[in-house]
């Protein structure tokens, strides 16, 4: 069979495993959610790449010298649906590539990223972020058990904070304009001041 080098030699109404994703050769990239495939917005443009570095900076410090770490895309990312058994290396049908994500339990990592809900997910929106694409994602990070979800809206200079509750359900923890200091649910001594976020 030929190698997959180009989208459209897929089906967009298939349903695709972790399996075919690890075979695939595209030059775009390219997340599955739920078997679904979902183009990855064009290149992030310069203000994405400064919010997301700039919280990069005091997180990665952080962690040092701790159990956690802190990856930055592109990093695969194979969520499973917690309320089902664990499924096999070949039968995850989501993958994606988080902007940062922080993992507290070594067992998740592979040479090739993590196999499992990190512990919290960043995501920097860019224009190209369709609603769908971050309803989709929010559902899926909800039902994978990743603890803690915030969501970066650079021109709005609005940050969403999502932690999960006692029933596996998010719950909108806090809503930080640009000017404050936001401190993540799982993380509380660790402050991060979005006036040097979203400075630019």
């Amino acid at each position: 069979m030929a190698p997959i080098t180009q989208l459209s030699q897929l089906d967009p109404n298939g349903i695709y495993s972790y399996a075919d994703y690890l075979t695939w050769q595209l030059e775009e990239s390219v997340e599955l959610i739920k078997g679904k495939i979902m183009a990855m917005s064009p290149a992030p443009n310069v203000k994405h790449q400064r919010i997301a570095l700039k919280l990069l900076r005091p997180i990665d410090n952080y962690f040092l010298h701790k159990s956690c770490e802190i990856f930055i895309a592109p990093f695969d990312v194979k969520l499973y649906d917690r309320r089902k058994s664990l499924l096999k290396n070949g039968e995850a049908f989501s993958v994606v590539q988080p902007d940062l994500c922080v993992i507290c339990d070594k067992d998740k990592l592979t040479e090739q990223g993590c196999d499992g809900a990190p512990d919290w997910i960043i995501e920097v929106l860019s224009p190209g972020n369709s609603r769908k694409e971050v309803r989709l994602k929010y559902d899926l990070y909800e039902e994978s058990g990743v603890g803690e979800y915030w969501l970066v809206f650079p021109y709005e200079q609005i940050l969403q904070q999502f932690v999960l509750d006692e029933l596996g359900k998010y719950q909108l923890r806090g809503l930080y304009p640009g000017n404050e200091i936001a401190a993540p649910h799982l993380f509380p001594d660790l402050q991060i001041d979005l006036n040097d976020v979203f400075a630019e």
